[in-house]
């Protein structure tokens, strides 16, 4: 493994930064905190900032040379609206809010990169650094864009990483095309007509209808779609009823879609509107169908991609660069995918071991109470941010 010396000496003290940034978990949006400590560590270190953008955004500059080439770097800032069950000395301060995805092992990585990028600019041309908030559910990525981030910081491509539990600490994960599903959300609302549930015929029961509906949804995934595509329809709710001898007036269902293409979102979401009304119109009853995307899939360009795998072939070995497998979890990270060439890939986070006494007797998963991030990853990750961004800039421009 080549790890950066300058990396491996500042890796404690990088740790504190992100275990201060883990006992101090901000929501999307809300990251007010964590960007004054990201925009004061990299002020203290001489690198030019950028603040508010996407709201609490902090976009570090580092030039050197004349070259008006430009690459960038992300890592996202937000923690979870969740409750901390680990009680080591860093354990969240702040009840409901936890860094459960490693986010702050991210912006950690990142910072470390900068450390080092503001004393060694081997390099011509221009590295940005991207904090991005409010990946978790927000669409930070999204207000970034709208606000110009690709406008005021120009740059050829966009890199970003995300820790994975299970996969080895010494290990990358890295694919070409899809590797994130898209996001979305439905809610479905059928309206019968209530009544006594010992005179069912006096009403129009809206759970017969629902029951209907939630078994013909699936079809769609096996009739009407091709099989080799990827597609999963998860009803996560149904809400009926105040009385165990009343025929309810309504009934709610609601749950997500998440597919690799759009193309196959939108044929789920025609069919199951299509399946919802008619269904609805079949027993008499009204159906009002909601359908709302949220993140689009995270989709790696095949140039860059195997980019990525070389250079960290370069750091680790190839032997420890993984294929990706792909996930049906979700990544605002897709945007910037969709309006630059770029990469997203994998960093391995453990099986847990690393975590000190007073962890949660949960499992080190991402979303987990009892998950936190590995610090060991730090030097790691930092010196890929560091190769990745210099051999882009001294690559010929494609």
């Amino acid at each position: 493994m080549q790890l950066i010396d300058s990396i491996l000496a500042d890796a404690q003290a990088i740790a504190k930064i992100r275990r201060d940034i883990h006992a101090h978990p901000e929501l999307c949006f809300q990251e007010q905190r964590t960007a004054d400590v990201i925009a004061q560590a990299l002020t203290d270190w001489g690198i030019p900032i950028h603040r508010g953008m996407g709201s609490t955004g902090v976009v570090g500059i580092v030039k050197n040379g004349t070259s008006s080439r430009a690459v960038g770097l992300r890592a996202d800032i937000d923690a979870l609206p969740m409750t901390e069950h680990n009680r080591f000395a860093h354990a969240s301060k702040h009840p409901g809010k936890m860094h459960a995805c490693g986010h702050d092992g991210h912006t950690a990585m990142l910072l470390a990169a900068a450390k080092h990028f503001s004393k060694h600019r081997n390099f011509d041309g221009t590295v940005y650094l991207v904090f991005q908030p409010a990946e978790e559910g927000g669409g930070g990525a999204r207000e970034m864009i709208k606000d110009g981030l690709f406008e005021q910081f120009p740059m050829e491509a966009i890199f970003g990483a995300h820790n994975w539990p299970g996969m080895a600490a010494g290990q990358f994960a890295v694919k070409t095309g899809p590797v994130f599903a898209s996001s979305n959300e439905f809610r479905i609302t059928i309206r019968g007509k209530g009544a006594h549930a010992a005179l069912p015929h006096n009403g129009i029961d809206p759970v017969p209808v629902a029951c209907q509906m939630v078994q013909a949804f699936q079809t769609i995934v096996t009739r009407n779609k091709r099989p080799i595509d990827t597609a999963v329809i998860s009803v996560t709710m149904i809400h009926a009823g105040e009385a165990t001898n009343v025929i309810p007036d309504s009934c709610e269902i609601q749950g997500t879609v998440r597919t690799f293409t759009t193309e196959v979102l939108d044929l789920v979401e025609q069919r199951m509107q299509r399946i919802a009304e008619a269904t609805c119109a079949a027993f008499d009853a009204e159906c009002a169908f909601e359908f709302h995307r949220n993140y689009p899939p995270t989709v790696n360009h095949p140039a860059e991609t195997d980019f990525v795998r070389r250079v960290l072939g370069e750091v680790v070995g190839p032997q420890n660069v993984q294929e990706f497998e792909p996930t049906m979890g979700a990544e605002d990270f897709s945007y910037f995918l969709q309006a630059k060439p770029g990469c997203y890939f994998l960093i391995g986070n453990g099986d847990g071991n690393h975590r000190e006494g007073g962890h949660g007797m949960g499992p080190c998963m991402l979303h987990n109470p009892s998950y936190d991030f590995n610090d060991e990853l730090i030097p790691m990750g930092a010196t890929a941010w560091v190769r990745l961004a210099e051999a882009w800039l001294a690559q010929p421009r494609g």
